[in-house]
């Protein structure tokens, strides 16, 4: 019934902001759209409306004010993107494959945003993936809707890549554990509502960590500053700091120790997601050089009549096409529980990150000094996408992985 009313929104969305009917002329839309079938060409036309009517006029401006779209967030949610990858009959239940499609036109117009609106599925998937019938009740109805947003608490000042060695503890007493410790790089932290953190509860190493959810609102709980950063400023990045923070057992997704699981379970889907915003820079900005060379006269010629242009041209579009293949093999394999899931994973991350960021480098370049300035916007795509390569494990860690699973016994 979700899914039906689903594509009713995606329908009316068309017929409210497209006119008279969606038609894409580009032939690098032609590579977005290849392989699809027709539901998922719908969902990609209506992402990228949405995003070019509700995102991309404004995000240059909310990049300036280091605004926090929540409005937008909501608007999203009402087109069923808030619980993405949540069943029925709480969320749209898409598969990874469509997450991305949606992450990636949303990126095109600003992968800030569109790396929030991961972030808030992520969560709302462990609660679906994870959580008792109760526990879906009682958070979802309300983060599905985008009335309520999540924030995911793993990395620490003291264990960024090595998230095994988290030291936040959850001391249990009675009914409720006492959490104190402090979590940072948090995205969204100070305006979001609900917080799936990763505590210890146990011995030393991955077996002692649970998950449990802790509302904005609970006794103990508080923020540090905004930090001041490279990209990403139309989202928050704060410290989360616990002191004896108490919450009931019953937040605690699964049993005690099963936290990491979910954590790397997590970061399997985060790393489809953050390449997928990667892909959406990408693909913006190759659009965007190919606007500008046809345009830009240079020599009595337009620079896309210089060889050297055309072939830069050319390699730009191969990184990003070849990052959209991975992904989409990676998110396909994870859907089906592929046992290669976990380095298809990687390996797109990896690429992606990489491969749309040198794109985007090159692009910026093709701009001249114009493509240092702020309103030929490739500059803030640039800014934007730097850390994707840090985000859900370093992209040296994705290429431990892929070796340790090639190389494993």
């Amino acid at each position: 019934f979700f899914f039906v009313m689903f594509l009713s929104n995606m329908r009316r969305c068309l017929r409210q902001i497209s006119a008279p009917s969606v038609r894409y002329i580009a032939t690098t839309q032609s590579l977005v759209e290849w392989g699809l079938n027709e539901e998922q060409l719908m969902l990609v036309h209506t992402a990228k409306k949405f995003a070019e009517s509700e995102i991309a006029p404004f995000a240059a401006e909310w990049d300036e004010a280091k605004h926090f779209p929540i409005e937008v967030f909501q608007q999203a949610a009402d087109l069923g993107f808030g619980g993405i990858y949540v069943s029925d009959p709480y969320g749209t239940g898409l598969g990874r494959l469509e997450a991305s499609l949606i992450f990636e036109q949303f990126a095109w117009a600003c992968p800030t945003t569109s790396a929030y609106l991961t972030i808030h599925n992520m969560v709302c998937g462990m609660i679906d993936q994870f959580g008792t019938d109760e526990q879906k009740a009682q958070w979802l109805p309300d983060m599905v809707a985008g009335k309520k947003l999540g924030s995911y608490c793993l990395t620490e000042p003291g264990s960024g890549s090595d998230s095994a060695a988290l030291k936040t503890t959850a001391k249990r007493e009675g009914d409720e554990y006492v959490i104190n410790g402090e979590k940072v790089f948090i995205s969204g932290a100070g305006a979001t509502d609900v917080y799936a953190v990763m505590v210890r509860t146990g011995e030393p190493g991955p077996k002692g960590i649970s998950c449990v959810l802790i509302p904005k609102d609970t006794e103990g709980l508080s923020f540090g500053k905004n930090e001041r950063k490279m990209g990403w400023n139309n989202q928050p990045t704060k410290q989360v700091i616990f002191e004896n923070v108490r919450v009931p057992i019953s937040n605690r997704l699964r049993e005690e120790g099963f936290g990491f699981k979910i954590a790397m379970k997590g970061l399997d889907g985060g790393r489809i997601n953050i390449a997928s915003c990667s892909l959406g820079a990408g693909q913006r900005c190759l659009e965007i050089a190919q606007q500008y060379v046809g345009d830009r006269t240079q020599f009595g010629a337009p620079l896309a009549q210089l060889q050297q242009v055309q072939f830069s041209i050319a390699e730009m579009a191969l990184k990003v096409h070849t990052s959209r293949l991975l992904i989409r093999q990676a998110a396909q394999a994870l859907d089906a529980g592929d046992p290669n899931s976990n380095t298809f994973c990687a390996m797109a991350k990896l690429h992606a990150t990489e491969e749309c960021y040198t794109a985007i480098d090159t692009a910026l370049q093709m701009h001249g000094g114009y493509g240092y300035l702020k309103d030929y916007q490739v500059e803030r795509f640039l800014r934007d996408t730097r850390v994707h390569r840090i985000l859900e494990g370093a992209n040296e860690i994705m290429k431990h992985i892929v070796a340790r699973n090639l190389l494993r016994d």
